[in-house]
C-alpha cells in the first residue's frame, strides 16, 4: 500500500487560491476514481474535486471555511502500490495521470496497481479516535451547507441525513492559524491566543501588528452589547455588540474589482426615465403565444434586447480602454453582462454573441444564466469575457442609481422599477407604465453625446418597440 497526495490543483483564470465549501467523503472512505471528494469556492465559482485516485481516504489536510493555495495539500489517499508516497513521484508516470488537470474533468486512469477497496469505518471502529474537523459537523450544519451550495441530495427542510455518529469526548483536532515564530513569541510573551486574532496578512497571515492590536483592544474598556430585551431596537436580544464576517471568495474579488474600477475609469453617469407601456403590453401578448411558452418574460429580456440593437448604433460604448497599447478597442461581438445577486455575493456572468439572440433564444438565455448562478455553478469562463453590462436594480423596488462599470467594460446600464404613476400621453394625463434607465460610463471611452444618443435610442424601442423597424 502506499500513500497518494492530492495537492489543489491550478484551478485557471489567474486564481491562485481557493476556500473548501464542504467534503464530500470522510476519513476512512472508499473512493473510486473521478468520484467528487468535495467542493471549493474560488473567486469566481463554486467547482467540484474529482478524486485523482482509488483507494481510501486517510487525511482530510484542510477543514471547510480553510483557504488553501494551490499546490498545497488537501487529502491523502492510501492506494494499493507499495513503496509510493508523496502523489507518485516516484512511480515515473506523467502528472497528468496523477492528479486532474481541470477541476471538474476528472483524472486520467491509474495504471500501476489494483483498486484498493474498504469499507467505510464506522463511529465504534474509530473508538476514541480524535475526529477531523473536516467531518466534525452537525447534521443540520451538513443540511444548511449542501443546501447553500446546491449540493445533490441535501436532505429537505425537516429531514435528517445520515452521518457518523461522534464520539461525545473524543477531541477535535484544529488548525494552528498561520504565522510566523516570532509573531508566535510575541504573542505568547503578551498572553494573546492567536486562535482569536484575524490576520491581514497574506492569505490570513497573523502579522506582528495583529497581535498587537488585538491586545491593545484587549486592553481598553470593554464595550457591553446592549442587554437582552431591553431598548427596542433591532439587536435587542444579540449576544455580542458587533459581527465580523470575513471577506472571501466572491465579495473579496468583487471589493477589489470595485475599487480598481472607481478608481481606474472616470465614471460619469446620465438618466433617462421613459414611457415603457407599450413594453409592458408586448411582454404579456408575448406569454400568449405558444412560441414563448413556458419562458420567463420580464422588463429585462426587452432591455437586453434594446441595448444589443442600439449597440450596433452605436458601437464606441461596447468597447474597452487599453491603457498598455493606448488604444479604445471596439468590440464587434455583445458579450451581455447581467448582475446577479447571489448567496455567495455580486455576480456578473454573460452571455456570449447576445447580438446574435433573437428575442426567444434571448429569454431562454437569461432563464438558464439566472437559475446556474442562484445555484453557484457559473463556470469561471462565462464571467469573463463581458462587454457591456446590465443591472437590474427594478427587482429591489429602486428606480434609480449610478452602478460602478464592470472592470475591462465601458457601460453598464441599471434597470429601475417599472411603476404606474401619472405621466403625460397624447396630450392629456393618464396612467402609464414608466421606468427610468441609469447609464454609468468611462468618459475616457465614451463621450457625453455619445452616451446620450446611446440612452435615448434604449428609451426608445422601450416606449415603442415597434421603432425598432425605422432604426436597423
Amino acid at each position: 500500500m502506499g500513500i497518494k497526495v492530492f495537492k489543489l490543483p491550478d484551478l485557471g483564470e489567474g486564481l491562485t487560491e481557493s476556500e473548501i465549501v464542504s467534503w464530500h467523503v470522510a476519513e476512512g472512505d472508499a473512493v473510486q476514481l473521478n468520484q467528487i471528494l468535495g467542493e471549493v469556492e474560488t473567486a469566481k465559482a463554486v467547482v467540484e474535486l474529482p478524486s485523482p485516485f482509488t483507494g481510501v481516504v486517510r487525511t482530510l489536510h484542510e477543514g471547510p471555511g480553510t483557504t488553501v493555495s494551490v499546490g498545497e495539500p488537501i487529502v491523502s489517499i492510501e492506494v494499493e502500490e507499495p513503496g509510493q508516497e508523496d502523489g507518485g513521484k516516484a512511480s515515473g508516470e506523467p502528472a497528468s495521470q496523477r492528479q486532474p488537470n481541470l477541476v471538474g474533468y476528472g483524472a486520467a486512469a491509474e495504471r500501476n496497481g489494483r483498486p484498493a477497496r474498504r469499507p467505510r469505518r464506522t463511529a465504534a471502529a474509530a473508538g476514541a479516535t480524535a475526529v477531523p474537523t473536516a467531518v466534525a459537523e452537525t447534521v443540520p450544519q451538513r443540511a444548511r451547507a449542501a443546501e447553500h451550495n446546491g449540493i445533490a441530495g441535501a436532505p429537505a427542510p425537516g429531514q435528517t441525513q445520515d452521518v457518523p455518529q461522534l464520539m461525545p469526548a473524543a477531541p477535535v483536532a484544529t488548525e494552528r492559524p498561520r504565522s510566523t515564530p516570532p509573531v508566535r513569541k510575541l504573542a505568547k510573551d503578551l498572553g494573546v491566543d492567536l486562535a482569536q486574532v484575524v490576520g491581514t496578512g497574506d492569505r490570513g497571515l497573523i502579522t506582528r501588528g495583529d497581535v498587537q492590536n488585538f491586545h491593545d483592544a484587549g486592553s481598553a474598556a470593554p464595550v457591553e452589547a446592549p442587554a437582552s430585551g431591553t431598548g427596542g431596537g433591532w439587536l435587542a436580544g444579540a449576544a455580542e455588540a458587533e459581527t465580523r464576517i470575513p471577506v472571501k471568495g466572491v465579495r473579496k474579488l468583487t471589493a477589489a474589482a470595485m475599487v480598481a474600477s472607481a478608481f481606474t475609469a472616470p465614471h460619469a453617469s446620465s438618466f433617462l426615465t421613459v414611457d415603457a407601456t407599450a413594453s409592458m403590453e408586448l411582454i404579456q401578448r408575448l406569454k400568449e403565444h405558444k412560441a414563448f411558452a413556458g419562458l420567463k418574460l420580464t422588463p429585462l429580456t426587452i432591455t437586453a434586447k434594446a441595448v444589443c440593437l442600439a449597440l450596433g448604433r452605436h458601437p464606441e460604448l461596447n468597447a474597452r480602454w487599453d491603457e498598455s497599447a493606448g488604444e479604445i478597442v471596439q468590440q464587434n461581438y455583445v458579450n451581455l453582462g447581467i448582475a446577479a445577486a447571489t448567496p455567495r455575493g455580486l455576480t456578473v456572468p454573460n452571455i456570449k454573441g447576445a447580438h446574435r439572440l433573437d428575442l426567444r433564444r434571448l429569454a431562454e438565455a437569461l432563464g438558464e444564466l439566472a437559475e446556474t448562478a442562484r445555484a453557484g455553478k457559473t463556470a469561471p469562463s462565462d464571467l469573463r469575457g463581458g462587454t457591456i453590462s446590465i443591472t437590474n436594480i427594478g427587482v429591489f423596488g429602486i428606480d434609480a442609481g449610478t452602478p460602478i462599470l464592470n472592470p475591462g467594460e465601458s457601460a453598464i446600464l441599471a434597470v429601475g422599477a417599472v411603476r404606474r404613476q401619472p405621466w403625460e400621453y397624447r396630450g392629456e394625463v393618464a396612467l402609464r407604465d414608466v421606468v427610468t434607465l441609469s447609464l454609468s460610463f468611462d468618459h475616457r471611452v465614451v463621450d457625453g453625446a455619445q452616451a446620450g444618443r446611446f440612452l435615448a435610442d434604449v428609451g426608445t424601442i422601450l416606449s415603442e418597440p415597434a421603432m425598432v423597424l425605422a432604426m436597423v
